[in-house]
């Protein structure tokens, strides 16, 4: 994918080898994936629920071929009854095996703008091991019933057959639900189809509600999109989050919530998600004392919320800036282990959330997948599959991992945008401050929603303060965006 003489698609390569990933699957991995078709091929369905008769149906992103979820409901005494499936990889990709020392090794799925970096290969991720519309697959089922209030009870997980009868996309379902959109085609030619999305948001409504009583923290999230034509970077489009995407971000955060207290419960050991309190909650303070709240001196999620929400009610319009401000101030989430017979983990602060492990997305990261490993081990009485230094050890290489991703992502979106920004230089842009330290100063701008470097007039400038800035220079070689302060 050339722009303007620069191969975007030869860049993404070169920064995932740069950061110490490996581009290509290494040997063994082709007869694997030709074994697990074979054995797929044979496969029979005893000892797991048949639930291939239920309305399930997955939502994601316009272009995902990767489907690991899909979500169905019913209205039962007591609240909704909502069951997650779950693509189960670990049934086919084997511990130890070479399929899963690459997925180790990475540790997910690296998404640029030009080109998908897999963890496991595409023959599965999007088909084997996808939950494909029509096509019948093995799940973990995370079962759990939510109430008026939206507190979850009556939890359960379990293998399960399942069969996806409609793939959808946020872009379609999302103005559906919110009424500023007509149904799609194969939302409007089903009745069933309508009435389990409706439910499904009516229970996603109220897990949400009750989220944000516990002191969960709500941001109105903002990401870029690149437009392209034949190839081309023409521009970059604002993504914004809609109903849709509220709805199954609700049910997994209750999915992942209900697998983490199933297995402490259980007293099996397994990798958390969790954020801790932000290091910089001063300067979180500070920025909020600027709009006449004052916060506790010590972190508080629902104290920090409920100025949120305020400020959503009286600036919608710039709302996205100041939720950037906080989600940069309140640091990335990180992998931890959870011992089955040890204190409670540091939880999630942003989720508010006690016991919290990441299940729900096992084709494209590792720690879903040892997740699975954990609870099939625990569903048939067996002994765990991983050690606690073993489980340390790879929530330790998950982390930094993580870290390099996040390089890599930024790297390439900054790629994009100097190749579609090529032509504004001199233009003045609004933006906020999302980095300071001995690296630089960091800007994103707003429209469109890209972040750069400030190499003139930075001094004094720290995360949260809005500015305007002009764009002094783009160099996609070398994912430059250099802003000067206007």
């Amino acid at each position: 994918m050339h722009n303007n003489g620069f191969d975007l698609v030869a860049a993404a390569s070169a920064e995932m080898i740069r950061e110490g990933f490996v581009v290509g699957y290494p040997d063994g991995c082709d007869e694997q994936v030709a074994a697990i078709r074979a054995a797929q091929a044979k496969a029979t369905d005893a000892g797991e629920r048949d639930l291939r008769g239920l309305m399930w149906s997955s939502i994601d992103n316009d272009t995902s071929r990767d489907l690991d979820q899909v979500e169905v409901a019913e209205r039962v005494e007591g609240g909704i009854r909502v069951r997650v499936g779950i693509a189960d990889v670990a049934a086919w990709v084997l511990k130890d095996t070479p399929l899963d020392e690459f997925a180790r090794e990475q540790t997910q799925t690296v998404y640029t703008a030009v080109r998908n970096f897999s963890m496991l290969p595409t023959e599965l991720s999007t088909d084997l091991t996808s939950l494909n519309e029509g096509q019948d697959r093995a799940a973990h089922v995370v079962e759990f019933v939510v109430d008026g209030e939206g507190a979850v009870g009556q939890t359960s997980i379990y293998r399960a057959l399942v069969n996806n009868k409609a793939q959808l996309a946020y872009s379609r379902v999302g103005p559906w639900l919110e009424g500023t959109g007509a149904a799609d085609a194969k939302v409007a030619a089903s009745v069933e189809l309508q009435e389990q999305l409706r439910l499904q948001d009516e229970a996603a409504i109220a897990l949400h509600g009750q989220r944000v009583r516990m002191g969960a923290l709500e941001f109105n999230r903002v990401e870029a999109d690149p437009v392209m034509v034949d190839g081309q970077v023409k521009s970059i489009k604002a993504v914004f989050h809609n109903r849709a995407a509220d709805l199954i971000e609700e049910l997994m955060i209750a999915a992942n919530e209900t697998m983490a207290k199933t297995l402490r419960a259980a007293k099996r050991s397994c990798i958390q998600r969790v954020v801790r309190s932000p290091e910089r909650w001063a300067r979180i303070v500070e920025l909020v004392g600027r709009h006449g709240t004052v916060l506790p001196s010590q972190p508080d999620s629902g104290a920090l919320n409920a100025f949120l929400q305020a400020q959503r009610a009286a600036d919608a319009v710039h709302y996205p800036d100041l939720s950037l401000s906080i989600i940069k101030l309140m640091g990335p989430g990180e992998y931890v282990l959870a011992k089955g017979d040890e204190d409670d983990p540091p939880g999630h602060f942003g989720l508010a959330a006690q016991d919290y492990a990441h299940s729900t997305a096992p084709n494209r990261r590792f720690p879903d997948l040892v997740t699975q490993r954990v609870v099939d081990a625990w569903l048939d009485g067996k002994a765990p599959p991983y050690t606690a230094d073993e489980l340390a050890a790879i929530a330790k290489h998950c982390n930094e991992r993580d870290s390099a991703a996040r390089k890599v992502e930024r790297a390439m979106v900054k790629r994009v945008a100097a190749v579609a920004l090529a032509g504004s230089i001199g233009k003045t842009f609004h933006g906020v401050i999302t980095g300071a330290n001995d690296k630089g100063v960091y800007v994103r701008v707003f429209d469109p929603p890209v972040e750069g470097k400030v190499v003139r007039g930075e001094h004094g400038l720290d995360v949260g303060d809005m500015v305007d800035v002009t764009l002094l220079h783009t160099n996609p070689q070398h994912a430059f965006i250099d802003f000067g302060r206007a």
